[in-house]
């Protein structure tokens, strides 16, 4: 990711943490736009984070974990966790609310390589890297052999894509360009089965879709 896409990101997350405008506009690849509010990513608890939570059932891994929601949650049930993500701003939050986080990128080396039990990507993770295929290929090889992948998608009927997507945040500075994707819960099964993974759970709660995969 660049550094300009990364600091639009951290602009929203210090914005976030400051309490006030945090949102920042993304540009699919078809042209559409829509608004992300990083608050989300900051709060204690977003609705729809419960079943996800309770599904991790050991050792996870919270993949682009952003201010560490998440693996703080994690935390408190009684569950290690550890958060990666590749921007210093989330990292040093994260690591202030208490979680473990190391700033690395998925695809490079991370420890317990093929031990861990869960590996989340949630908040639209899915999309990082700009090809799911890859990135779920990735996570297969992070999880143990009875492990489980959670991911969150988009709703069914949106427009899965992968390509070339810009971000902007409230101030006047220009769009930046990075590779993003999405994609919707009928696609799932295009991009985890050349990951040798197959859904075996899925669920839907407060407006937001999930689905657990495992190996094959």
């Amino acid at each position: 990711m660049s550094a300009e896409v990364l600091s639009h990101y951290d602009d929203a997350l210090r914005a976030a943490e400051e309490h006030r405008g945090a949102e920042l506009i993304l540009r699919n690849a078809f042209g559409a736009e829509r608004m992300i509010d990083a608050a989300d990513w900051y709060t204690d608890h977003l609705p729809g984070d419960a079943g996800l939570l309770a599904r991790c059932s050991g050792p996870t891994l919270d993949v682009g974990c952003g201010p560490g929601r998440l693996t703080v949650a994690l935390n408190r049930l009684g569950g290690p966790a550890l958060g990666v993500d590749i921007s210093s701003t989330a990292v040093r939050i994260a690591r202030r609310r208490g979680a473990v986080v190391l700033r690395r990128d998925v695809f490079h080396p991370l420890p317990g390589h093929g031990r861990w039990q869960d590996v989340l990507l949630a908040d639209g993770n899915v999309g990082i890297g700009g090809d799911p295929c890859a990135l779920l290929q990735r996570c297969h090889d992070l999880v143990d052999t009875t492990g489980r992948v959670h991911v969150e998608l988009s709703p069914p009927g949106v427009r899965s894509w992968a390509g070339r997507a810009t971000v902007r945040g409230p101030n006047d500075r220009p769009a930046a360009s990075f590779r993003w994707a999405e994609v919707a819960a009928d696609d799932l099964v295009t991009f985890a089965g050349p990951a040798a993974l197959r859904p075996v759970d899925t669920w839907r709660e407060a407006g937001r879709w999930f689905v657990s995969l495992a190996k094959n």
